[in-house]
C-alpha cells in the first residue's frame, strides 16, 4: 500500500508539475491567443484519448437522433471549449462582466439581483458549460457575497493550481462533501449566497430524469432551497466566439410546496436537470460529455 500511495503521489505531482508550467505558457499569451492555442491543442488531441469513448457513448444514448458524423463533430467541439477553459484559466482576472464592450455580455442577472429584498439568498446553479467559472464572476463582480461550492480535483496539486486561478473571483471556495453542507448551512444563516455546478453524478444522491434517463444527482441544492426559502437561479455561459461570452440568468425555479419533502426535493431538481438539459441540448459541443452522468 505505502509503494502504491508513493506512486500515486509522484504521478500527481508529476500531473501538478506539467499542469503549473501549461498554466504559466498561457498566462503570458494574450488572452486570445492562450484561447486559440488551447483549443487547438485539445481538439486536435482529445478525440484520440481513449476518454473521448465515453464522450461518444453518452452523445449516443442521450440524443440517438444523431449521426456518426454529427457525434464526431460535437466530440470536437467539446475538446475545444475544454480546452480553451483551461488555457483561459490564468486570465480569468481579465473578465469585467459589467463593463461596456467588454469579452461578456450579460443578459437578466442584474434585474434579478438588483429587485431582492433585504432578506433575499440565491442559489445560482451552473453546469460545465462555455466557461462555467464566469458564473460565479457574474456575482461577485454585482457586489453579492458568494461561497462556491466545487468538486475538488483528484490531483491536490491540479486542485491547488485551479484554485489559485479562482481567487480573482473573490468567492469562498468550499469543497463538495460533509464539511461542504455545513458550510453552506452557515453561509445561508450569514446573509450569503451560494454558486454551484449541478451536473456531476452523485453516487449517493437521489434518481432524476436527465435527457429521458434517470441519473444520480445530489439534492443538497433543493434540500438548502426548500429549507432557507432561497431563490433558485439558472446561470449560463455560453461561448459565443473565442474568448467572448453571453451570460444568461434565467427566470427563478418556483419552489414546490406540495406539504412532502421528498417530493418536493425531487421535484425542483427534476426542474433543475431541465433546465441543463435545455442548455446542453442548445449547444451541445459546449458540456463536458466525459462525465460518467448515467448509470452504465
Amino acid at each position: 500500500m505505502a509503494e502504491h500511495s508513493g506512486a500515486q503521489r509522484v504521478r500527481d505531482w508529476t500531473e501538478g508539475l506539467f499542469a503549473r508550467l501549461a498554466f504559466a505558457f498561457f498566462r503570458v499569451m494574450p488572452l486570445d491567443a492562450a484561447s486559440a492555442f488551447g483549443g487547438w491543442l485539445a481538439r486536435t488531441f482529445g478525440p484520440l484519448l481513449g476518454i473521448s469513448k465515453r464522450a461518444r457513448l453518452n452523445l449516443r444514448r442521450a440524443l440517438p437522433e444523431l449521426s456518426d458524423a454529427e457525434i464526431g463533430h460535437i466530440v470536437r467541439g467539446m475538446w475545444d471549449n475544454l480546452g480553451r477553459v483551461v488555457a483561459e484559466y490564468p486570465h480569468l482576472g481579465k473578465f469585467k462582466l459589467y463593463e461596456p464592450g467588454g469579452r461578456v455580455t450579460v443578459e437578466g442577472f442584474r434585474e434579478i439581483v438588483d429587485a431582492r429584498g433585504p432578506k433575499t439568498r440565491f442559489i445560482f446553479f451552473s453546469a460545465h458549460f462555455g466557461n462555467w467559472e464566469i458564473a460565479t464572476l457574474a456575482a461577485t463582480q454585482a457586489g453579492l457575497d458568494v461561497i462556491e461550492i466545487y468538486r475538488a480535483a483528484n490531483n491536490p496539486f491540479v486542485n491547488e493550481l485551479i484554485n489559485e486561478a479562482r481567487g480573482v473571483v473573490r468567492s469562498e471556495l468550499v469543497p463538495k462533501g460533509g464539511v461542504g453542507a455545513r458550510r453552506a448551512i452557515g453561509a445561508l444563516a450569514e446573509g450569503k449566497h451560494i454558486c454551484m455546478l449541478v451536473d456531476q453524478k452523485m453516487n449517493d444522491g437521489i434518481a432524476v430524469p436527465f435527457f429521458g434517463r434517470d441519473a444520480m444527482t445530489a439534492p443538497a441544492l433543493a434540500r438548502l432551497a426548500l429549507r432557507y426559502d432561497c431563490v433558485v437561479l439558472p446561470c449560463r455561459v455560453e461561448r459565443v466566439r473565442g474568448a467572448t461570452f453571453h451570460f444568461i440568468a434565467d427566470p427563478p425555479i418556483p419552489l414546490p410546496r406540495t406539504g412532502d419533502g421528498q417530493t418536493d426535493v425531487k421535484q425542483l431538481m427534476t426542474a433543475v436537470n431541465a433546465a441543463v438539459e435545455g442548455w446542453v441540448r442548445r449547444h451541445p459541443e459546449q458540456w463536458f460529455w466525459l462525465h460518467r452522468r448515467w448509470p452504465d
